[in-house]
């Protein structure tokens, strides 16, 4: 196997590895959590915790589809979902909007990307809010400012979110382009 070809390999080990040590990290940091019995600081703290093993757990199985598609071994589960329902997010910046259609699609893959793209956009906008409109198969995500442009559409390699985003788009015979002000996605 060339270098160039185990990088991938590597890095999706390297993400397989850390699954265990971070499960157990944030199973500890949730039972001390639901315990009660610890006090308004330490509870916050514990809570940090929790939500920072949530993160890395997204981050991680971000790079392990990064590292899946770039070894061509990405073997997306297709099932149908709306895309209304895809571009639904439960962070409180993004909202969705418009009229859904029926797609053949990898659903937690593509949600969490839509998702990465529209943090991506507040994040780096900066803007408060983002939303998806929804057109049937073609979502337009606004605002994307000037600021957030490049990082989104994966030109500036800052977001891992954003960049495995496009890759899975694009894997699964989407297309992810700048249109002006907004993002278009078409599944």
């Amino acid at each position: 196997m060339a270098p160039d070809e185990r990088l991938p390999r590597v890095v999706s080990l390297a993400c397989h590895d850390l699954r265990t040590p971070l499960a157990t990290v944030y199973g500890f940091a949730r039972t001390l959590t639901r315990a009660g019995d610890l006090d308004d600081r330490t509870q916050r703290f514990v809570g940090m915790i929790e939500e920072a093993a949530e993160q890395m757990t997204v981050l991680l199985d971000q790079l392990g589809t990064a590292a899946r598609i770039q070894a061509h071994r990405w073997e997306p589960a297709l099932r149908e979902a709306d895309t209304l329902a895809l571009a639904r997010s439960d962070d409180d910046r993004v909202e969705a909007r418009g009229e859904g259609a029926t797609v053949t699609t990898e659903p937690t893959v593509v949600a969490a990307a839509l998702e990465a793209l529209a943090v991506a956009a507040s994040r780096f906008g900066p803007a408060e809010r983002v939303a998806w409109e929804v057109h049937a198969r073609v979502l337009e995500l606004s605002p994307v400012t000037a600021e957030a442009a490049p990082v989104v559409t994966a030109e500036d390699l800052r977001d891992l979110g954003a960049i495995v985003a496009r890759y899975t788009i694009e894997q699964l015979g989407g297309t992810v382009e700048l249109a002006g002000d907004r993002l278009r996605v078409t599944l």
